[in-house]
């Protein structure tokens, strides 16, 4: 919903506007017998809408070009609907100007007059994602087509009945199109409201998205927050390559009142691996080492371009590892470490959770087959896949008692883009091809051990876990938790949640930051 000129609305308009300014003298014979008989509920729904939809067309600048995504498909299909429209009249002034032809139809489009407009403006605001614009349409609609269905039923007569399975049909794709629509209104509103909320952020605060260069690539940045002034936090996601950067405003939201939240999308996964794909399709520049020397840069320029001397590391999941790390090597940096579901070792981690979900299937009475079998795979050939295998089959055994709402949040989100659908798709495709995008990290991860480094931190350190996390289980955080050595420790556990404990009580987890 960003304000600015839109030409392209100003086209649209043009279009609407220009033979409906011709028909004025050129109007079928007797329409004037037929505008008497109006329902006034219907003109009032016209009339509002046509004014919303001419004012928001003009002031959103979010209907104008932009480089080709899948979201050009629905400016596409609308302006195919707007040369429709001027068929419709050109066909229309050719003809002898009677109602008949003021009310035929255009690929069994009734009343197409009416009916190509509204359609049109209506994915027009699909396209620039404006819920204000898909309201306006529908409330337009609703009073434009509504009284011209009327007229054409005056002049034609009421349709003759259609056999019963045809009206079944009908009516069932009318529903289904009814739903698929109201979900993408109901998205694009949420989108709306998201980002509305955004707007404090721009008087003294931040509010940007960008690609920054950081060591021979450009990587996707976000930046959000009240007050320039306020520390930094940098948020480092889990996975490796699973960035989380469109979903994180659902917690961050809460926090930017006193942070500057920064979220970024690490070498060799979402927007910035399509972002680099030409120049490192294999992701070849992928590795930890790597990736140390990424945080590095983006702390510098974090701390320059906000004016710190250090700012806040928080790590989720594989994020602890490349968080802990660089705490550990750069303290001059870091005013403080937030690790989110610490990684310990996940070898342990999963024979832990193992043990835990055998013993549980045993007490019930559950065929435990499938699982000591996936086990024994993973024991014997310790890959990726068999690790995933294994943890579908001991999953059921750990639900969390909160969920997370992860993919709604994303969803909903006002920074959601084409590319993050891009690399939801990559990571739904096969596993053995998604871990071997970023195999060095993976296998970095694989091995690492947070007990057989360095425990002596800095700077403060403080560790939130969800009760019900089996990805990381508590009771390994809780150990290092107590290993390590911090000018000052805190552990807060939050009941209920699982490993996403970030996006299952989002309150609650901002209150621990805080």
């Amino acid at each position: 919903m960003r304000l600015g000129f839109s030409y392209v609305g100003l086209i649209y308009l043009v279009m609407l506007f220009v033979p409906n300014i011709l028909w004025t003298k050129r109007q079928p014979k007797d329409y004037d017998n037929f505008v008497g008989n109006e329902s006034k509920l219907l003109l009032g729904f016209e009339r509002v809408g046509e004014v919303l939809v001419s004012g928001i067309a003009l002031v959103f600048a979010d209907f104008n070009l932009r480089s080709l995504n899948g979201w050009s498909l629905w400016l596409g299909v609308s302006f195919a609907l707007m040369v429709l429209y001027e068929i419709f009249w050109a066909r229309y002034f050719r003809s002898g100007k009677e109602m008949s032809d003021f009310y035929s139809s255009i690929l069994k489009i009734p009343v197409a007059g009416a009916t190509l407009p509204v359609v049109a403006f209506f994915l027009l605001g699909i396209y620039g994602q404006n819920a204000p614009m898909m309201l306006s349409s529908v409330m337009l609609g609703i009073g434009h087509i509504g009284i011209h269905l009327a007229h054409r039923n005056e002049v034609c007569g009421q349709p003759k009945k259609k056999r019963m399975i045809r009206r079944i049909l009908r009516m069932a794709g009318a529903a289904l199109l009814f739903a698929v629509f109201g979900v993408i209104f109901a998205v694009v509103a949420l989108r709306n409201v998201n980002y509305v909320r955004h707007y404090p952020n721009l008087i003294h605060g931040v509010d940007e998205e960008l690609y920054l260069p950081l060591n021979g690539q450009e990587q996707y940045v976000l930046m959000t927050g009240r007050d320039i002034a306020n520390p930094v936090i940098l948020y480092l996601h889990g996975g490796p390559s699973s960035p989380d950067s469109t979903a994180t405003y659902a917690f961050a939201d809460k926090l930017t009142d006193r942070y500057t939240f920064v979220c970024w999308d690490q070498r060799g996964c979402g927007r910035t691996y399509f972002h680099n794909l030409s120049k490192d399709p294999r992701n070849a520049t992928a590795t930890f080492e790597q990736a140390l020397a990424d945080v590095d840069s983006l702390v510098d320029y974090l701390r320059e371009r906000f004016g710190q001397e250090k700012i806040i590391i928080m790590g989720h999941s594989y994020g602890t590892i490349l968080g802990s790390r660089y705490v550990l090597a750069h303290p001059e940096k870091v005013s403080a470490y937030i690790s989110v579901a610490q990684v310990v070792s996940l070898q342990k981690s999963d024979f832990r959770s193992y043990q835990d979900a055998l013993d549980r299937a045993k007490a019930a009475g559950d065929d435990t087959s499938a699982m000591e079998a996936a086990f024994r795979r993973v024991q014997n050939e310790p890959t990726l896949v068999n690790l995933m295998k294994l943890r579908s089959e001991v999953a059921p055994y750990h639900p969390a008692a909160v969920a997370d709402h992860t993919v709604w949040d994303a969803l909903a989100s006002p920074y959601y883009g084409m590319d993050d659908f891009r690399w939801f798709l990559v990571q739904l495709g096969d596993l053995g091809d998604y871990f071997a995008l970023n195999k060095p990290l993976f296998d970095y991860t694989q091995a690492f051990d947070a007990e057989q480094g360095s425990m002596e931190y800095k700077v403060p350190v403080y560790f939130i876990s969800g009760s019900d996390d089996w990805i990381c289980p508590v009771d390994s955080v809780k150990d290092y938790y107590e290993a390590v050595s911090a000018p000052a420790k805190e552990f807060t556990l939050i009941e209920g949640c699982g490993h996403m404990v970030q996006y299952c009580l989002p309150e609650e987890f901002a209150r621990a930051v805080q």
